[in-house]
């Protein structure tokens, strides 16, 4: 299957900005500038991937999060150096599209700072037509997948509960996220 990827031509010259609304947020794994808490408005953060890599096995899938349709997702947008732009593309293509179950896309999100500006970051959104797509399941779905991964980067249970971590660190709440870490810990 072919990446879904940004020809070179299409990303933004410059600094590049990443959004990170999963474990981009507490690993993100390249060197950034800046990092700034930003809103992506028209995708939502979801456990809505089977992971067949990182957190699971297709035998026994985990369950990692993706952007999917609809609603907004407050992250964390990286401001890269235009000298390190290729590296760190080609660094998160090397992570996050082992499967391809992602589009890579650019989209505009706001920063959060006191400018308040709109800036066009790259973006990894679920492909809803990939096999991987788990769609949208129950909290005992989610539940049992994610205390059955684990993958090549670890349990799917750490996954699940550093995300939460990172998002209360903005001083945030993920509703779902945060009703499955709990279930998590009684488990």
């Amino acid at each position: 299957m072919a990446a879904n990827i940004i020809p070179e031509t299409d990303l933004s010259k410059g600094d590049l900005w990443v959004f990170g609304y999963g474990s981009l947020m507490w690993r993100p794994g390249f060197d950034f500038t800046e990092q700034v808490p930003a809103r992506l408005i028209g995708e939502h953060r979801a456990l809505c991937v089977y992971s067949f890599d990182h957190r699971g096995t297709p035998e026994k899938p985990g369950l990692v999060l993706g952007l999917d349709r609809g609603g907004a997702c407050r992250g964390i947008a990286f401001r890269v150096a235009a000298a390190r732009r290729h590296e760190t593309v080609e660094y998160l293509r090397g992570r996050e599209q082992t499967t391809n179950v992602y589009r890579e896309v650019m989209r505009s999100v706001w920063l959060e700072n006191e400018a308040r500006q709109r800036v066009s970051a790259l973006a990894y959104v679920v492909d809803r037509g990939h096999v991987q797509y788990a769609g949208r399941l129950s909290l005992t779905e989610q539940l049992r997948y994610v205390q059955q991964g684990h993958g090549r980067s670890g349990n799917n249970r750490d996954y699940v509960l550093s995300t939460v971590k990172a998002i209360e660190a903005q001083g945030l709440r993920d509703p779902q996220l945060h009703q499955l870490a709990a279930m998590l810990h009684e488990g």
